[in-house]
């Protein structure tokens, strides 16, 4: 059995499971969080007494477990989630990260944080109201940004006397939805995670439904993939050059393999230069290694002394991507001043950044029934929009489809470095036919 073979057995078992809780306004997102932690003795006792202190506080008879993620005092005070609220715990079988996102349309650009990194996402639904507005805009979402598991919770079952025919009429309508999203796998799962039915334990009030609990399914979904099927990607954060008398030629490229395995004596190619050589080495914690794989952070020597810095991409010679100055993506402004078009901006992809021009905005999507809106000219905070966008420099881009690693980039503003826009390169989930970007000159940034 090979190391990356038996990397790839071990991370089926042990992975990491990132995922993401989604869904209207006082669907019980965090109460489910609360849920999770507190059923599956996640919560610590200093930790539950606060809370229970809280609720009593509150005029709460029992504790209200959504107070173990809404910890903003804005939030408790309206009962809203606001802010991401992250949490990390484990049972035997899989460690968690977990994103508490908030409901508000407002709040859009949370979601888009809190699932951008996410193997999952579990869309909340109340049962009383079904499958509204913002619970289409947050499948919506979760297709864009290619979460490849979701998970529909039906909440608050209690309230509906657990009727299967009420369960099963949200789950269809919610499933025809995002499957024509594109959201390749969809789980549908009643529960009521005030009570904890079918949160961590089996409910007594549904006989009538077989499937795994959310816990369950967590702990069961297939988060790991063939590692050497993805595209290789090296992003070179810092060139080691000792010049010591131990070590008068060493040259090293230093970094963290964002995707697939890099091997001695591979030959790969060096981007933007298109420069080729073989690895000769790999070094990882002084010890050397014939393979490394994602996410490891490591050393790479190449067999040619070639002008490598960083910000530079390391890839397998037949397999590198494509070098553009001409970026297509869909995008998700989360700044509060716009975005728009004839903009200034730094484009930030992996280890490099560059100067860039916003040169059209085609579209701008309304998430409510996915119609596009043309040439907008500017996109606000939490709109989801077409962008294409000139760099000074070339870009080693891959398609978002392909990885969501190498395939998202940031645009900041340079006069103050503040994050303006999170973007997916390439196609987003529905094929829109988008206009040629319109020329524009600038007078310093004409690219």
């Amino acid at each position: 059995m090979t190391a990356l073979t038996q990397h790839t057995e071990q991370l089926s078992t042990t992975a990491l499971l990132r995922f993401a809780t989604a869904g209207s306004v006082d669907d019980g997102k965090s109460t489910l969080v609360g849920r999770l932690l507190h059923d599956s003795k996640s919560v610590l006792t200093d930790q539950l007494e606060a809370v229970e202190h809280a609720s009593r506080s509150r005029g709460q008879e029992a504790p209200d477990l959504a107070l173990l993620t809404d910890g903003l005092r804005a939030e408790r005070e309206q009962g809203i989630t606001i802010d991401v609220a992250y949490r990390y715990f484990a049972t035997p079988r899989r460690r968690f990260i977990l994103a508490d996102t908030p409901g508000h349309v407002q709040y859009t650009r949370n979601m888009v944080t809190g699932a951008s990194t996410a193997e999952l996402a579990v869309v909340l639904v109340d049962a009383r109201n079904g499958v509204v507005e913002q619970t289409r805009r947050h499948a919506a979402v979760a297709a864009l940004l290619r979460v490849p598991h979701v998970v529909l919770a039906v909440n608050k079952m209690d309230l509906v006397d657990y009727a299967e025919p009420v369960f099963a009429a949200i789950a269809e309508e919610f499933t025809a939805y995002a499957a024509s999203l594109g959201v390749p796998e969809i789980t549908a799962i009643p529960i009521s995670a005030l009570a904890g039915d079918n949160v961590v334990e089996p409910s007594s009030h549904m006989d009538w439904y077989g499937g795994p609990t959310v816990l369950e399914h967590l702990e069961t979904v297939p988060v790991s993939h063939d590692l050497t099927a993805c595209h290789a990607r090296f992003p070179v954060q810092y060139v080691i050059r000792p010049q010591t008398a131990e070590h008068p030629d060493y040259r090293g490229y230093a970094g963290q393999i964002a995707a697939g395995a890099f091997r001695v004596g591979e030959a790969v190619t060096v981007l933007p230069s298109g420069r080729t050589s073989t690895v000769t080495a790999i070094d990882a914690l002084g010890e050397s290694m014939d393979i490394a794989w994602a996410p490891q952070s490591v050393t790479i020597r190449l067999a040619d002394d070639i002008d490598i810095s960083r910000g530079d991409l390391i890839a397998p010679a037949d397999d590198a991507p494509a070098v553009t100055r001409d970026v297509e993506a869909t995008v998700c402004h989360v700044a509060d001043q716009p975005l728009t078009v004839g903009q200034r901006v730094l484009l930030k992809h992996t280890t490099r950044t560059v100067k860039a021009i916003v040169k059209d905005i085609p579209s701008r999507l309304t998430l409510d029934d996915l119609s596009q809106h043309p040439a907008p000219g500017r996109l606000v905070a939490n709109d989801i929009g077409r962008v294409v966008v000139r760099t000074a420099e070339p870009l080693a881009l891959d398609s978002y489809a392909d990885s969501r690693r190498t395939g998202s980039f940031l645009l900041i503003d340079p006069a103050d470095g503040t994050t303006l826009t999170a973007g997916m390169a390439g196609a987003s989930f529905a094929a829109v036919a988008e206009p040629e970007a319109a020329a524009t000159d600038d007078a310093e940034w004409n690219f």
